[in-house]
């Protein structure tokens, strides 16, 4: 019961202090509230990031095609060192009546083409379509399947593959570098104006101290102080995530440059995001205002 009752009068405190101390308080919220858009930005971002290197990697293919004069016996050993790669995660064999007929479904002029070869004349090889459980490996991947017996040449876009997932990475780093150096930067800023808050409080401070207060009886309106301040501040990102990322994916159709890059689907991750927004701002001032006051706890 006394511990409810200090609740309650700690957030009657520190709904009275952010109005005493408004332009503070506002000052506090702004800083809250830019910080956040570009923390959202970032964390969109990064998730966004994420979902290009994954669609990517389930879309990547290693093609590997085989002797022109491949018999049914050294295609199933082929097989079975396949089989022995612990990075292919899946393969498919497509003879070279398989890949002609695939071939003139997709093109009236290779169908014109093609029509008049038969399989003797025919320059197509059988082929194995093969995916890899990790993309970083690939390269090294394709080298052991080189190595193979009968296997005449093997493709998966090398070069620009590897400097592309090489790329998503970087830029995904960089992303995760970015939010923690804002929320260090807010936690900063919102540490200095809580300060002067209690500057102008450290009287009545003092009296609590002398009377017997306890540290968590002084500590708590100033916390509860700042996780309004993160809350409110976090309402414009809210907004603004919400709203924003659903105006980007309809203005781009789901897509950002081209069918290979695939923008989240708005829902959930729009609700998922704004909660992380609204928990990061709270924490920030939580952690912003407790820092703050822990001065002037020392006895």
């Amino acid at each position: 019961m006394k511990l409810l009752r200090m609740l309650v009068r700690s957030i009657r405190d520190a709904l009275k202090s952010v109005k005493r101390n408004f332009s503070l308080s506002l000052a506090s919220i702004s800083c809250i509230t830019i910080t956040l858009i570009i923390v959202s930005v970032a964390i969109m971002a990064s998730f966004n990031v994420q979902n290009f290197t994954k669609e990517i990697e389930k879309d990547l293919t290693i093609v590997v095609f085989l002797d022109r004069e491949v018999t049914d016996q050294e295609i199933d050993e082929i097989k079975e060192e396949l089989d022995d790669i612990e990075n292919i995660d899946s393969y498919e064999f497509q003879s070279r009546v398989e890949v002609k007929e695939e071939i003139q479904s997709q093109s009236d002029v290779f169908n014109a083409v093609l029509e008049n070869w038969d399989d003797e004349e025919s320059p197509l090889k059988d082929t194995f379509q093969i995916k890899v459980k990790d993309v970083e490996q690939i390269k090294h991947t394709a080298d052991k399947i080189k190595a193979i017996k009968h296997v005449s040449v093997v493709r998966y876009g090398e070069g620009m593959v590897d400097k592309l997932v090489s790329a998503f990475d970087s830029i995904e780093k960089v992303t995760y570098i970015v939010v923690i150096a804002l929320i260090l930067v807010t936690v900063f800023l919102i540490i200095n104006t809580i300060k002067l808050t209690i500057d102008n409080r450290k009287v009545s401070i003092g009296i609590m101290r002398v009377v017997g207060a306890s540290n968590l009886a002084v500590k708590a309106p100033f916390v509860i102080e700042g996780m309004i301040l993160g809350l409110l501040g976090s309402i414009i990102p809210i907004i603004f995530t919400t709203y924003g990322y659903l105006a980007f994916y309809n203005h781009f159709d789901g897509y950002l440059f081209s069918e290979l890059i695939k923008l989240i689907k708005p829902e959930p991750f729009i609700y998922t995001t704004s909660g992380m927004i609204v928990i990061i701002g709270v924490l920030v001032g939580m952690i912003g205002s407790a820092s703050a006051v822990r001065k002037y706890l020392k006895i």
